[in-house]
Parts: C-alpha cells; sequence; structure tokens
C-alpha cells in the first residue's frame, strides 16, 4: 500500500513536469523519452497496485484495532507532511532569492554576504519543518 502510494506521487509529479516541459519542447526525443518515463511509472503502478489490491492469500480477520496504532500512523503522516511542505516552501524561497540574488550580485559583488543570508533565511523554512517533525516523532 505504501508502495503503491509512493509511486502514485511520483507518477503525479512526473506527468505534471512531463506535462509542461511536453508543451514548451519542440525537441521530438524528449517528447518520447517523456512519454516512455510516463508510461513506464503508469505501468508499474497498475502492475504493483493489482498486486496490493488482489492478495493471493486470505486472512483472517484481527480483533479490534488499537487506537493507538492509528494515532502512531497519522503521527507518520503528520510529521512526513510537516518534512514535505516545508522543504517545498524552502525550495520556492530559494529559487526565487536565490535568482535575485545571482542578478544582483554580478552587478555588485559586494553584497555576497547580504544574499547568502537572505538564501539561508529560505532554507531556514526547511529546518523548521525538520523541527516540528522531530517534535511530533518525540511524542509518538
Amino acid at each position: 500500500m505504501i508502495l503503491t502510494l509512493s509511486l502514485l506521487s511520483v507518477f503525479i509529479t512526473v506527468f505534471i513536469g512531463g506535462t509542461i516541459i511536453f508543451k514548451k519542447t519542440k525537441k521530438k526525443w524528449l517528447k518520447y523519452s517523456i512519454l516512455s518515463v510516463n508510461l513506464i511509472l503508469l505501468l508499474t503502478l497498475v502492475i504493483l497496485g493489482s498486486n496490493f489490491a488482489l492478495p493471493a492469500k486470505v486472512f483472517a480477520a484481527e480483533p479490534a484495532v488499537n487506537a493507538s496504532s492509528n494515532n502512531l500512523g497519522l503521527g507518520y503522516l503528520a510529521a512526513g507532511l510537516s518534512v514535505g511542505i516545508a522543504a517545498i516552501g524552502a525550495g520556492i524561497a530559494v529559487g526565487i532569492a536565490g535568482s535575485a540574488a545571482i542578478g544582483a550580485i554580478s552587478e555588485k559583488p559586494e553584497i555576497l554576504g547580504r544574499a547568502l543570508i537572505i538564501i539561508g533565511l529560505g532554507e531556514g523554512i526547511a529546518i523548521y519543518g525538520l523541527i516540528i517533525s522531530i517534535m511530533i516523532l518525540g511524542r509518538l
């Protein structure tokens, strides 16, 4: 199940990025390579998804599930989401600030230190997400 969900997220990410590149590029070989990567990921997803959806063995029903095990799974999910969303935000911040800093440094090299501090502030977002994740995992 986890493998299927992770492959689904990879497929969606590659599909969105591939669609954007597919529309912008004029090179045929790049279009075919993007299409083949998407098809391979989709085929792998279908095979693994059907493997997990239709198990070969039948298991007896287990007694009532502990509430703590559900909370444990949700805690892991929250920790993963806090790191993932913080990393996405940090990537956006560093991408915008980094490109502006490079342009400013090329015009005026003496502001390198100030530009690096601004980029470091953007990277701090990911560190805060990691700290929140460690705090969540510490409570589990």
